[in-house]
C-alpha cells in the first residue's frame, strides 16, 4: 500500500492558540459525564476494507461499543502515524480523515469520519509524557488505523479524537514507558486505544477471504499464541522484549514493528500485574494478520 508512513519534519506548524477555545463547547457537548477511570484498548484493525464490510470483525467491534463506558475524548495511537526522530501528537479543531493507502474501491475514499479534535486534552498528553518532548501539530489527522475502527465504534463522530505518533527511531522499551505515562489520562475520561497488528507482515500474507479462526501458517499461530499466554500471565516485559518470544516466530510475525508498537502504548498504559488484561476478539484476516483486540481494565 502506499503512503502508509508519514516522517515528521523538524517543524511543525500549529495554528494560533485563539483557535483552540472554538472547540469547548464542542467537547462540553459532546463528553457527558466521564468514569472515574476509562479502560485502555488495544485493536486489531488488519485491512482497511473492515470499515465497509459487515463481517465478524465489524460486528464485533459495533457491539463492543456497548459495553464500554463513554470517554470524554479518544486519544489513538496507530501503526499508521510513524514519525522519526519525534513524538507528536494532533492539535487539530477539525481533525481531517485521511486516506493513507492505495488501491481499495471509491467507496472507502468516499468515506469521512469527522469527529471533533481534543485540543485541550491533547496539550495534557503533551505535559504528562516525560519520557520525551512531545511536539503540537496540525500536519495530520485521523489515519486509517483511526477512522476504520473508530467508524464502527463510535458510528456517530461525536466524541473528539487525537492521535499521539510513534517515533521510530526509539526501541520497544521506549513505547511501552510512553504508554506508562500516557496512563494518567484515563483517570480524565480519556480512552487510550492502540490501533495495529500483533502479527502484521504483508510480505507474508495469504489470498484468504475473510476471517480464519487459526493463521494459514506456523510461524503467524505460534507468535499469536505466545502473546495470548503472555498477556494472561502479565509478563510485561516478556511481550516489550517480543523478539524472544515464540522462538523464531518473531521475526518473521513481526518483521517490522510499526504495527506492533500500539499494543506496547496500549500495555504500558494498563496497571500490571493488578489489572486484568482479556482478549477480546481473537482470529486471523489475510491468512496470517492477527485480529487480536485486548481490553485491558473495566
Amino acid at each position: 500500500m502506499s503512503n502508509r508512513r508519514r516522517v515528521l519534519k523538524s517543524a511543525l506548524p500549529v495554528a494560533a492558540l485563539g483557535a483552540l477555545t472554538a472547540l469547548g463547547d464542542v467537547v462540553n457537548a459532546a463528553s457527558g459525564p466521564s468514569p472515574a477511570r476509562m479502560p485502555v484498548l488495544f485493536i486489531g484493525h488488519g485491512s482497511p476494507m473492515n470499515a465497509i464490510q459487515d463481517n465478524e470483525f465489524s460486528r464485533f467491534l459495533r457491539g463492543w461499543n456497548a459495553r464500554l463506558p463513554r470517554p470524554k475524548a479518544i486519544l489513538v495511537v496507530s501503526a499508521h502515524w510513524l514519525t522519526p526522530g519525534a513524538t507528536a501528537v494532533g492539535v487539530q479543531v477539525r481533525p481531517k480523515t485521511i486516506h493513507d493507502f492505495g488501491g481499495f474501491p471509491k467507496p472507502l475514499f468516499d468515506m469521512q469520519y469527522p469527529a471533533p479534535g481534543a485540543p485541550e486534552l491533547a496539550r495534557e498528553a503533551m505535559a504528562v509524557v516525560r519520557r520525551a518532548k512531545v511536539q503540537p501539530t496540525e500536519d495530520w489527522g485521523l489515519d486509517h488505523g483511526s477512522w476504520t475502527v473508530l467508524h464502527h465504534l463510535y458510528p456517530a463522530a461525536d466524541i473528539p479524537v487525537f492521535q499521539l505518533s510513534i517515533d521510530y527511531d526509539q526501541a520497544a522499551a521506549f513505547h511501552h514507558a510512553v504508554g506508562r505515562e500516557l496512563a494518567a489520562l484515563r483517570a480524565k475520561g480519556v480512552l487510550i486505544v492502540g490501533s495495529g497488528n500483533v502479527v502484521h507482515n504483508l510480505r507474508a500474507t495469504d489470498r484468504i477471504e475473510g476471517l480464519a479462526a487459526t493463521a494459514s501458517r506456523p510461524w503467524a499461530q505460534a507468535f499469536d499464541d505466545a502473546v495470548k499466554r503472555a498477556l494472561a500471565a502479565r509478563d510485561d516485559m516478556g511481550l516489550v522484549n517480543y523478539a524472544r518470544l515464540a522462538g523464531d516466530a518473531a521475526a518473521t510475525a513481526v518483521a517490522t514493528p510499526d504495527h506492533y508498537y500500539p499494543f506496547l502504548y496500549t500495555l504500558g498504559a494498563s496497571d500490571a500485574p493488578g489489572e486484568k488484561a482479556v482478549s477480546v476478539f481473537e482470529g486471523f484476516q489475510a491468512g496470517t494478520l492477527s485480529m487480536r483486540c485486548v481490553q485491558f481494565g473495566a
